[in-house]
Formats: structure tokens, sequence, C-alpha cells
């Protein structure tokens, strides 16, 4: 089935249709991107500090934290899931481990980034990326590292925040040399350079976060620009947060959620996006005869 699913991300993002990919936080929100019919599912670094640990992404999670979620997805869904890896997790040695244990977890595909360890949210300030060489060595590491060639290596780099542009691309295309099946400029702030990065000669990630960098553009225009894949990275948590906020300001005011019905998903649909059906028939087919 990894092996299939792999072919399918590759293929999904080959096609430079602009495939829109929200992001998820834990097994839950990866379900129902799923059920929404979504084609792939993105495990953001972000949302999973942010939900997990209920702290800033400031590379503070770590990759058995990030594989024991990226596991419990796997396990709910059955579509591409491309992780996060962030810096993976230290030098080429670490990224090495980093492929194996993220592709055993269930992953289709990682992102790997080129920022100083610790690292920080692509649209914070006060980034530092690692050397250009140092970063395209661990790019060639996860590459020799995966167990299946098809196993998509995206490879992003947060140069353009720190160095500019011309720097972020140079950078992108010593990537595309080292292996990199994808490139990801993070955070380009104008139209002009999302058009430029969509040149680059192999399939281009981008993310869009409300509230972050990056102008957001409708799918369209990016697919005419040739963009392999749109992350909505944090649409879906930011979306949660408000509710939960809500909710419980309504509770704490009121005492109770009278009046809040239409905010809140009924029981019984919250039995069905977690498939409860499934598990009530393993509980019938295995009851000890009477």
């Amino acid at each position: 089935m990894a092996d299939t699913l792999n072919k399918r991300l590759k293929t999904l993002l080959n096609k430079r249709a602009a495939t829109v990919v929200p992001g998820a936080f834990n097994a839950l929100a990866a379900k129902m991107v799923a059920d929404q019919g979504f084609e792939a599912v993105y495990v953001s670094g972000a949302g999973v500090t942010n939900a997990y640990l209920g702290i800033p992404d400031l590379g503070l999670i770590s990759l058995s934290e990030l594989a024991d979620n990226v596991a419990a997805m796997r396990d709910v869904v059955d579509i591409p899931i491309v992780s996060d890896a962030d810096t993976g997790f230290g030098n080429a040695v670490n990224v090495t481990r980093t492929v194996k244990v993220l592709e055993r977890a269930g992953a289709n595909g990682i992102q790997l980034e080129d920022q100083v360890f610790p690292k920080k949210c692509g649209h914070f300030s006060g980034k530092a990326v690692i050397p250009a060489d140092e970063a395209i060595q661990k790019i060639r590491a996860a590459v020799d590292a995966r167990q299946d060639d098809d196993f998509v290596i995206v490879a992003r780099t947060d140069a353009r925040s720190v160095l500019g542009l011309e720097a972020a691309l140079e950078r992108a295309h010593g990537f595309i040399e080292a292996g990199a099946d994808v490139t990801f400029v993070e955070a380009p702030e104008s139209i002009e350079e999302i058009e430029q990065i969509a040149k680059l000669p192999v399939p281009q990630l981008i993310n869009l976060v409300f509230g972050g960098k990056t102008p957001v553009l409708e799918q369209a225009e990016l697919k005419r620009m040739g963009y392999g894949m749109v992350l909505y990275a944090n649409a879906p948590l930011q979306a949660a947060m408000l509710a939960l906020r809500n909710t419980l300001a309504h509770l704490k005011e009121h005492g109770s959620t009278n009046g809040w019905d239409e905010h809140l998903l009924p029981f019984s649909e919250r039995q069905v996006v977690v498939d409860k059906a499934s598990f009530d028939a393993i509980e019938q087919k295995y009851a000890a005869a009477d």
C-alpha cells in the first residue's frame, strides 16, 4: 500500500495542477480532510506543535512525537501523507534517521528545510539558514536514505526572508541537483515572486497562511503558473481554535450549551466521523456466544 500511495503522491505533484492539500494537526483532523475528498493531507509541524504540546512552532517538537502523530493519521486515512520534518532534527546523520522513521511511520513524502536548528515558523521573523552546501548535503542524505525511490523528498528553503529571492532560487536549484523531487521556497511576498518560483524545473509547493507573508491566490491562478501543490497547512487548526474559543466563551458566560446548538457537531455525526460503526461490527463479530 505504501508503494502505491508514494506513486500516487508523486503523480499528483507532477500533474502541476495546484492540488489543494490541507494541513492536519492530529489524526481526527486528518480523517476529516480525507472524508472531504481531498487527495492528500499534510502533517503540519506547526499544527502538531500547537495542538499536541500547546506551544509555538519554534522547533520544540521531537522526531518521536511527530512520528507518533504520523502513525496515528496513517491508521485512519488511505490518502497520501506528506509530513513536515522541520530541519531533519539535526545534521545529515539525523536526517538519515528522520527519513527512515517517518517513512516507516506511514508518510509518503517529507518536507525538509534549511533553517538553523532550532527552527522557527516560516512566517515568523528572525529566522536564520544554514550554509547552502550543508543544506544541499542534507537533501542528498535524505534522497539516499529513503527505502522507496517514489517516497517524495520536498526540499524547502527559508532563504527568501534571510538572504533574498535570488539566493533562495539558487538553493532550490542545488536541492534539485541533489535529487529533491519537489522544491518549496517559503514565504514569497508578492505575486511576481510566486510567478518566478513557479519557473523552477521540478514541481513546486506553496504554503498559504492566513495572516502570513504570502499573498493568498486562487487555485486557478496557481494552476496556471504550474504549481504542484498548494498547502493550507494551518487553516484547519485556525478554524478549530476559533470554534473552541467561541464555544468555551459561550459556556463560561451562559453555563450551558443551550442556544449554541448550531455551532456543535451533533453527537450522532461525531460518531460517523470516527467510524464507530466499524468498531461496532468488530464487537458483534467476535462477541462470545451465550
